[in-house]
């Protein structure tokens, strides 16, 4: 797991929705985020686009106009792109193009063949990200991400910085390994991870094809305690779960984890990179909700992980996990600011 550091210097700077801190230092306290507006929040995207990589075709939206800076922007589990749908537009309103894919196993995304493994690792949808700037021929981008989203954007900073302009990070630094995670917690940290420990088992695979839907908004609500999210909200995202890879890829992803499934061996060597947790030198920010109900890590546990120009923004206000749909003029803000470290 990423070293634990101390706190050697401060630098802090107030802005709309967060206290900044550079080096690697925790904040002590926090500015309230702007709520999000729930007018916006039932925002649409435009049309959605589609580009075949060599194992899918991926689904995707685009905002902004075509020459801007390109953004690429990663959901997580188990969510979808309308994690974006109020940030895109301020994006796309400062002149960048932002890209939104939905994630393998999640809406309209598909896999090309019937004998592709659905597979979850976390090496394989790096190399679905980076195959897909690949397709539009993207040579360098600002990526981000909360979540699987997060861990996929860490990964393309650390093992493609060519290919990265900036990084935004929601829980820091998520690259793990097999042989981490096979290492125990303590209860307390142990108990965050049910839904693991559920998905090794039949039952638990059995009992999340049945219950996706249901099950996704447990986790919404216990990762985001003081998000009030309306049902429509989650009905337009719970849509993407009903892709036919769905409940495979996501079963393969805790199960892989935990070394209780197989990966493929075309990502080994990918794996036997990350596995030394390798330090990222892109221009990073890193964000927090101080109402995250998920399992995350303590930022003073991953500020040596970034070893070029890195600042740490606690958003307060009762943000939860998917902190770029309940704060998203502050997230939209650390990518604009990122990009101009």
């Amino acid at each position: 797991m990423p070293e634990q550091s101390h706190l050697t210097r401060r630098h802090w700077m107030k802005t709309a929705g967060a206290l900044l801190v550079t080096g690697p230092a925790m904040a002590a306290e926090a500015v309230a985020a702007q709520p999000a507006d729930p007018a916006a929040s039932q925002a649409s995207f435009g049309p959605l686009k589609q580009i075949v990589t060599s194992d899918l075709t991926v689904a995707y939206v685009e905002a902004g106009p075509p020459s801007g800076q390109p953004v690429l922007l990663l959901h997580g589990w188990p969510y979808d792109i309308h994690s974006y749908v109020d940030v895109a537009p301020v994006l796309a309103a400062a002149g960048y193009r932002v890209l939104i894919p939905y994630l393998r196993g999640y809406g309209a995304t598909r896999f090309l063949s019937d004998t592709t493994p659905r597979n979850g690792q976390q090496a394989a949808l790096a190399n679905d990200a980076l195959e897909f700037l690949n397709a539009l021929k993207i040579e360098t981008a600002l990526v981000a991400g909360y979540d699987w989203g997060a861990r996929t954007a860490c990964i393309l900073a650390a093992l493609w910085p060519d290919r990265c302009r900036g990084l935004v990070s929601v829980s820091g630094y998520l690259i793990g390994s097999q042989a981490a995670n096979a290492m125990p917690l303590p209860p307390r940290a142990e108990l965050q991870w049910w839904y693991q420990f559920y998905f090794a088992t039949e039952r638990g695979r059995e009992g999340y094809a049945r219950y996706t839907k249901d099950f996704a908004r447990l986790i919404w609500q216990l990762a985001s305690p003081k998000w009030q999210f309306s049902d429509d909200t989650f009905a337009r995202s719970a849509q993407a779960f009903e892709n036919p890879d769905h409940v495979a890829v996501s079963i393969h992803n805790y199960r892989w984890r935990l070394k209780l499934a197989e990966g493929e061996a075309r990502f080994d060597e990918t794996e036997r990179k990350l596995a030394a947790f390798p330090t990222i030198a892109v221009p990073t920010i890193t964000m927090e909700g101080d109402a995250n109900g998920a399992p995350h890590p303590e930022p003073a546990t991953y500020a040596k992980k970034f070893t070029g120009r890195y600042e740490h923004r606690l958003i307060s206000g009762g943000i939860g996990h998917n902190l770029p749909q309940e704060a998203p003029q502050a997230f939209a803000q650390a990518l604009i600011d990122v990009d101009s470290f």
